[in-house]
């Protein structure tokens, strides 16, 4: 029917508890990289939309939106709580924008802390204004539709990685890595070894050396 609003398909998720996502708050996205094995980063081309907006950790909120429509996205609007991060997959279309600074105004007003998508976004001045951190592709005035279909809160594939709802998000001026849920624990737990041989290494730069210990000797 004409009138019947188009599909959206809404699954089930769960959010890991706020201290274990709050060891990973301010932590540099290089460091979560190591404590993950040296992966974990979205394409490289996944920058932010304003610069200055960069920062944040948070738990992804999933929404596969498709190429050239926003339904998706709008609807994971409902399902937003403190602290999440919308995970948009427009399937890597740049023709249009998936979302402007209406959308993601609604979503800070929701407790937002971050968006990422594979996508383009439009009106920087006023996502400037709204001043939540937008990762994406790329920047055009062209709007998308809204006739769906669409998911909320199943795993999706944005920018070469797998990204399922409950994941934890970490960005900053490098880029966005993704912490699979599963591997939270593994990942808190090397980090103190991780700051501390970075701390070892800068100190040991301030002090003059040239060449790296592995071929120093040691």
């Amino acid at each position: 029917m004409l009138d019947e609003a188009p599909p959206i398909r809404r699954h089930d998720w769960t959010r890991p508890d706020a201290e274990r996502v709050a060891a990973l708050r301010d932590v540099p996205t290089g460091f979560v990289v190591d404590a993950l094995g040296g992966g974990g980063a979205l394409d490289f081309r996944v920058k932010p939309a304003i610069a200055g907006q960069s920062r944040f950790t948070g738990v992804a909120l999933t929404c596969d939106c498709g190429p050239a429509d926003n339904l998706a996205l709008c609807a994971a609007l409902e399902a937003v709580r403190p602290g999440d991060v919308l995970v948009a997959a427009a399937a890597g279309h740049t023709g249009c924008a998936v979302t402007g600074d209406l959308v993601l105004g609604m979503a800070r007003n929701s407790g937002a802390v971050g968006f990422v998508t594979d996508g383009c976004v439009r009106d920087l001045p006023g996502l400037r204004a709204v001043g939540l951190p937008a990762f994406c592709v790329g920047v055009t005035p062209n709007s998308p539709a809204r006739s769906g279909p669409g998911t909320v809160g199943a795993p999706i594939v944005l920018a070469g990685l797998r990204v399922a709802s409950g994941d934890v998000v970490v960005a900053d001026d490098d880029g966005v890595v993704v912490v699979p849920r599963e591997r939270l624990d593994e990942v808190i737990a090397r980090l103190p070894a991780i700051r501390a041989a970075e701390a070892d290494m800068d100190r040991r730069v301030r002090d003059g050396m040239r060449v790296p210990p592995f071929l120093a000797g040691g």
